[in-house]
């Protein structure tokens, strides 16, 4: 019994074997990458910026894509790494006597973990130390090893004066739990929290007059 193989489908089938033929992952791996469609139309701009300039000198040619790509450098430097190269260096800055380097993520999560253990003076304390490292971070306030928690909280006022009284506040509990022995409790825990959230999302008050930083 013989069987005989189609060989010559009709549009619609021959279609359908098309596309399943592209949808094997050789195909899908052959496909150009977003970075590849990017550097295609960059080139592509360039041709069309210099297909007229036939009797432009080749040097003169050159030195504009020299400086075009130095652009994009500084501008890729600028916009990621020297953010992230600040970031990274606030982050370093000890914090009170201890020498506290961690940054303030670590410092939150810290806070999170005591605060579901029910430990709340070391959840106050944690939480008032990722207040300090974030003004850090954000170059709002200067500290040194033994800068205090009322210097950093009376510093924060001059960007945050709305906040003044809540920055004392906090300050004094971080002290009392650390140094005087207080239990502290859930409901000063979140009443930090909630102005540590607030003043991380917020952005400071008349910087340009005030300047990057404020020195403590």
């Amino acid at each position: 019994m013989r069987i005989e193989i189609p060989v010559d489908p009709d549009a619609e089938e021959a279609r359908r074997w098309l596309i399943d033929e592209l949808a094997k992952p050789e195909y899908r791996a052959a496909e150009p990458s977003w970075f590849d469609r990017l550097m295609q139309r960059i080139g592509e701009w360039l041709g069309e910026l210099f297909s007229g300039a036939g009797g432009v000198p080749q040097p003169f040619v050159i030195g504009i894509v020299v400086l075009i790509v130095v652009a994009l450098v500084v501008i890729g430097l600028l916009v990621f790494g020297v953010p992230r190269l600040r970031r990274r260096r606030a982050a370093q800055v000890p914090l009170f006597e201890d020498g506290d380097v961690r940054g303030l993520d670590e410092l939150r999560r810290a806070a999170a973990l005591a605060a579901q253990r029910g430990d709340w003076p070391l959840a106050i304390e944690e939480r008032f130390r990722a207040l300090a490292r974030g003004l850090t971070e954000r170059e709002l306030v200067r500290v040194h090893p033994g800068t205090t928690a009322h210097a950093i909280a009376a510093a924060a006022t001059t960007p945050f004066p709305e906040h003044a009284a809540g920055l004392q506040q906090a300050a004094r509990a971080f002290d009392e739990v650390r140094y005087l022995g207080r239990s502290g409790g859930a409901a000063e825990y979140e009443q930090l929290t909630a102005l540590e959230t607030v003043i991380a999302t917020t952005p400071p008050v008349d910087a340009v007059a005030h300047g990057p930083a404020v020195p403590v």
